[in-house]
């Protein structure tokens, strides 16, 4: 009889042309299209493409191996109205994990009939794979009887194949009976069944030892003395720490530590297990896409009795039996963890990249960053960075991103490792608010729930030191995620209470007004990871548009980077931080500050040059000039005379535009829009205060402080004019 009973139990191959000709339910064969942020496009025919959404996935987005091109199976969850099709992950990618194969050919006379592949003689074979028959499945851990006593059971049972021809016509039917009971699915009976044969076989092998003759007593005794040995022996197997597996593959240990997470594939269940030396993968079967040790969670002490292998050049420990701890000895395995963590987290001490003031009065709070950040990678906690999408911005992210990643491939043994524990994310402003930081929970707990990750450290860079971030730092506080804020500008004192590390030099009584986050960030790059120092020598001199203090400037001449190169590079970040400025652009942000030649910088600065020449040009012309109090002002009305949805940003423009017309040492510039406007000025002003004294002038005018580090105010549409003479007339004050 035919096995194969079940639509689920096979995939088909489709042969329409229309979405609403897909059967919901059944699994199809698929081509890999492309990758999108929230999931991959699969064809199943020429004109047929579906979504398989990330929320669909039993892994991260970011860690899935497959390649555009590359055939994968779906399953078909729900063709909608418009033709858009939902798709469903499937744990099976193989054929031979599949029962069988059949054609979807809606229109056509193959509708299902077999698919049916080369054979390797040349000739045509059916798809169809044969299930496990009459056999228990054998828990991670468990222990079985004899592999003898099972063959003894089961004599008939042949190997496993892959796939299996039809039977031939000549095979009479005592061959077809045989075929069709072994060839069906097993039952509860079969489980039964196989216990109770494993039992009886174990009874008859222990009959004859009754009827051997006796040993004398001193043999006895000497035989339990034996055994007694072997199992003290046994129970007080050498534990083994797991830097030193390279060296027993092959051999069968025993190791103890955390459960730093767990991930179910296709077959076996992976736990990552981290001990007070090093992190390896440990891998437990129970059958293909199940979860083995349902009960050991994230977080858990552990011990592991397994052997060691190498898969893929990776390696990994075959779960034999795994055991959770509890009592003292849980306690003796955290104290482990807990003493190599003090140990290994904090640095030393902070050897800046150059001598400079500001840095030197944050030395003990960039030892404490530095040692969050350690013990994250150590803990196994990602790191979720956010920046701004600025020039500067870019090379905080870009340095600390280089000085972590060789830490979490040094601990991880997976390739996707730093793709999983390190992630950054640009903001459009310094303030991290309530859309950021709900962005940033909503992920952290999805990745919890579906992957059983451990929270984030969340680090910010230039954003989050003001009052108007107090929201969005507090819902990470809710949860737990711990938060980390490096800024070189003044941090506000509320964030100073809510945050677990603030490094501030403004709260150590320093003047940082020559101070980027830039050059901030590469130092704290060096206290958590000095091997990047030269590779980051240079950056504090590319985060600076100005005034660049001349010690950076020396450090990046000494280590090959003149002014020309240091200015096309930030220019050229300054360009691709504007452009999908929600992505991270890991690789290509990499190859313009690290790896790539000055062909790429040059080609990119040269475009900034060129969108950004034509955009002052126009508002130069454009720029209204007034006399307001003791100050000077230009004033360009950024909606008529820039264009607004395309480079430069108006907080840049307005930055390049104050550089160029800026006269004397009361003067500011002013990028007027539709309901908001961007200040910019000599002297140093209190923006708060601007728009405190300019709410009291224009009380119908809706002005709020948007963004602090910005120089941006908003304010209603309706009152555009009211509101630019009240906020000129309130910066006239404070000169």
């Amino acid at each position: 009889m035919d096995w194969i009973t079940h639509e689920e139990d096979v995939w088909f191959e489709f042969r329409g042309n229309s979405p609403h000709q897909l059967v919901p339910g059944r699994f199809y064969k698929g081509t890999v299209d492309g990758y999108a942020d929230f999931g991959v496009f699969v064809d199943l025919a020429s004109n047929v493409t579906g979504l398989l959404h990330r929320s669909e996935l039993d892994r991260r987005l970011e860690s899935l191996d497959w390649e555009p091109g590359d055939e994968v199976f779906v399953q078909v969850k729900n063709v909608r109205d418009n033709g858009n099709i939902d798709l469903g992950w499937s744990i099976r990618q193989s054929d031979s994990e599949f029962r069988g194969a059949r054609i979807h050919d809606p229109d056509g006379d193959a509708d299902g009939q077999p698919v049916e592949k080369q054979s390797e003689s040349g000739g045509s074979v059916t798809v169809k794979t044969r299930p496990k028959t009459g056999k228990t499945t054998k828990p991670a851990g468990a222990s079985t009887s004899s592999e003898t006593v099972e063959s003894e059971s089961e004599p008939e049972s042949e190997p496993e194949q892959e796939a299996e021809p039809e039977p031939e016509p000549e095979q009479d039917a005592a061959s077809e009976s045989d075929a069709g009971d072994e060839d069906r699915a097993p039952t509860a009976g079969d489980v039964v069944d196989d216990i109770a044969a494993n039992g009886e076989s174990e009874e008859v092998e222990a009959e004859p030892e009754e009827s051997e003759p006796e040993q004398d007593d001193t043999d006895a005794e000497q035989e339990v003395e034996s055994d007694a040995e072997s199992a003290d022996a046994d129970a007080e197997a050498a534990r083994v720490t797991l830097d030193s597996i390279d060296d027993r593959v092959g051999d069968v240990i025993r190791v103890e530590g955390e459960i730093a997470s767990v991930r179910q594939t296709g077959g076996p269940t992976v736990f990552e297990l981290r001990d007070e030396t090093a992190i390896a993968d440990c891998a437990a079967f129970v059958e293909a896409g199940v979860r083995a040790y349902p009960d050991v969670e994230v977080g858990d002490y552990v011990r592991i009795d397994g052997e060691v292998e190498r898969r893929r050049g990776e390696l990994q420990i075959e779960t034999e039996e795994l055991t959770i701890l509890g009592g003292d000895e849980a306690d003796t395995v955290a104290q482990r963890l807990a003493d190599a963590l003090s140990d290994e987290a904090r640095p030393d001490a902070v050897a800046p990249l150059a001598a400079h003031e500001p840095v030197a009065a944050v030395g003990k709070s960039l030892l404490d960053a530095a040692e969050a950040i350690r013990r994250a990678v150590l803990e196994s906690r990602p790191i979720v960075v956010r920046h701004t999408a600025t020039a500067d911005g870019y090379v905080a992210g870009a340095a600390v991103e280089r000085a972590v990643l060789p830490l979490i491939r040094e601990e991880h043994p997976r390739d996707d490792a730093e793709y999983h524990y390190f992630t950054r994310r640009p903001l459009e402003e310094a303030v991290y608010g309530m859309d950021a930081a709900t962005n940033d929970v909503t992920r952290m707990l999805e990745d919890r729930d579906r992957h059983d990750e451990k929270l984030p450290l969340v680090l910010l860079l230039g954003a989050g030191s003001t009052a108007e971030s107090l929201d969005g730092l507090g819902l990470l506080g809710v949860y737990g995620s711990e938060r980390v804020v490096v800024d070189a500008a003044p941090a506000d004192d509320e964030v100073a209470e809510e945050v677990d590390v603030l490094v501030n030099p403004a709260r150590e009584g320093a003047d940082a007004r020559d101070l980027s986050v830039g050059a901030l960030a590469s130092t704290l790059s060096v206290a958590v990871n000095d091997d990047v120092r030269d590779d980051v020598s240079h950056l504090p001199a590319v985060s600076y548009w100005e005034n660049c203090p001349q010690q950076y400037l020396d450090l990046a001449e000494s280590h090959g980077f003149d002014a020309d190169r240091v200015s096309e590079l930030r220019e050229a970040v300054a360009l691709e931080a504007y452009y999908q400025s929600y992505q991270d652009k890991r690789e290509l942000i990499a190859d313009l500050l690290f790896d790539a030649d000055e062909g790429l910088a040059g080609h990119v600065s040269e475009q900034f040059r060129i969108k950004l020449e034509a955009e002052i040009e126009t508002a130069q012309a454009n720029l209204e000039r007034r006399e307001v109090g003791a100050i000077s002002a230009a004033v360009l009305d950024s909606d008529a005379y820039s264009h607004r949805f395309d480079f430069p940003p108006t907080g840049l423009l307005v930055d390049e535009l104050h550089r160029r017309t800026r006269e004397g040492d009361a003067f500011v510039t002013v990028a007027l829009g539709m309901d908001e406007l961007y200040l910019r000025a000599t002297g140093d002003l209190d923006l708060r205060a601007v728009v405190e004294s300019a709410a009291e002038k224009a009380p119908a005018a809706g002005l709020a402080a948007a963004g602090i580090r910005e120089g941006r105010i908003e304010f209603l549409t309706g009152a555009r004019d009211e509101a630019l003479e009240a906020v000129l007339d309130a910066a006239a004050e404070q000169f």
